[in-house]
């Protein structure tokens, strides 16, 4: 087995946590979780696998199931869905954010969106649930299985608004993973999180997320706050082409929860890099070739190699490629010839497989010279 060694200008694993890096970041948050859209590489994490009381922020869980009809065509921006006695009498009840929708009537599928993700209605939420799920308690049963089919593995809902409930939970990691699926599967609906403010029943009410209107690329999602969870937001920020989500939890204030939003998705931005290690394609490195027409073959990637990590750990980063060699030919262009290692200090390795960038075919004068030579030391065979 050879082990080569080859220094890039930057080298991590894309799927390395910012263990480092995360000593330096610190935050008033009882939970927290900085994320790369790109990567699903988690830059900053504090306590964000606990489970905790969503607030608000659930309500994305009811917006996907929403968003995923849309798409579908299950249902129409167009379409009505009824406000039922037992959804106003809900949404008067509940001591939170309401839209305001009135008992026996019917409310557009568009303007519930509204409601939703401007106003946070709770009211609006009931509606919908009752829609979809018949009753909230069928709709949270329908949550949860959509939940896991989408990747959510520590969530449980029971609601459809995200009011206290002690199996109503959600962690920070879930609530990125949700949010990255929102922006990635429903582009075409993903412009609801930026309106700035929605008027419905004669009540203009502003986006309850402020930070889409502090100019730093925040172009979604929720808050959320409840006594239980205390001031939360998960909000997604694209700037040059990068972009970050931010989830935190347990703050104390809505000051302190948009001063630590700007901040640490400054952080964010500042302190962490995209590098780009190698295209799919580009030679990296050489393996030596034996039989063959050539005696080394260029070695590359299936796809290409990028990684996220913090500006202050290129330094100390490596790649290493791994291979049994001298490598017999023929080899075809795309043939997994050994693997590429990235490493970093104090972070788990990740290794890819690592291609040849070209074909390099047996030279046939060299193969019958070494069939004369084993006819010489071995003698011909006999029938």
């Amino acid at each position: 087995m050879f082990a080569r060694s080859y220094l890039f200008g930057a080298a991590a694993a894309a799927l390395l946590s910012a263990t480092s890096a995360q000593a330096e970041i610190l935050t008033t948050a009882k939970e927290a979780l900085l994320y790369d859209y790109d990567s699903g590489e988690a830059l900053f994490c504090k306590a964000c696998d606990e489970a905790m009381p969503p607030s608000s922020m659930s309500k994305l869980m009811t917006v996907e199931m929403v968003f995923q009809r849309l798409k579908d065509g299950r249902l129409k921006p167009t379409d009505t869905l009824h406000v039922s006695e037992t959804a106003w009498r809900q949404g008067q009840k509940n001591n939170e954010s309401k839209m305001w929708v009135a008992v026996n009537s019917d409310v557009p599928v568009d303007d519930l969106l509204k409601g939703i993700i401007v106003q946070s209605g709770g009211d609006a939420c009931i509606v919908v649930a009752e829609a979809i799920g018949s009753s909230e308690a069928g709709f949270a049963d329908m949550m949860n299985a959509r939940a896991k089919e989408i990747g959510l593995t520590n969530s449980h809902f029971v609601n459809s608004s995200g009011l206290p409930d002690p199996q109503h939970y959600m962690t920070a990691t879930d609530l990125a993973k949700l949010s990255a699926h929102v922006i990635r599967d429903y582009p075409d609906y993903y412009d609801y999180f930026k309106i700035p403010d929605f008027t419905w029943s004669k009540i203009r009410q502003p986006n309850r997320n402020t930070l889409v209107d502090e100019n730093i690329g925040v172009d979604g999602l929720k808050t959320g706050h409840t006594e239980a969870g205390g001031y939360g937001i998960v909000a997604s920020s694209l700037r040059n082409g990068r972009r970050l989500i931010l989830v935190l939890n347990g703050l104390k204030s809505e000051r302190e929860r948009i001063n630590e939003g700007r901040r640490l998705l400054d952080v964010g931005y500042r302190e962490f890099r995209d590098y780009r290690l190698a295209d799919k394609g580009k030679v990296v490195a050489d393996a030596q070739v034996w039989g063959g027409t050539k005696n080394k073959v260029g070695v590359t990637v299936k796809d290409p190699l990028m990684v996220m990590l913090p500006i202050d750990s290129r330094k100390d980063l490596k790649v290493t490629l791994r291979y049994d060699g001298p490598m017999k030919a023929p080899i075809a262009a795309g043939q997994q010839i050994g693997t590429l290692t990235i490493t970093a200090p104090g972070k788990p390795d990740r290794t890819v497989p690592a291609v040849a960038a070209e074909a390099v075919p047996s030279n046939s004068f060299l193969d019958k010279m070494m069939i004369g030579l084993q006819t010489l030391v071995f003698g011909a065979e006999r029938a």
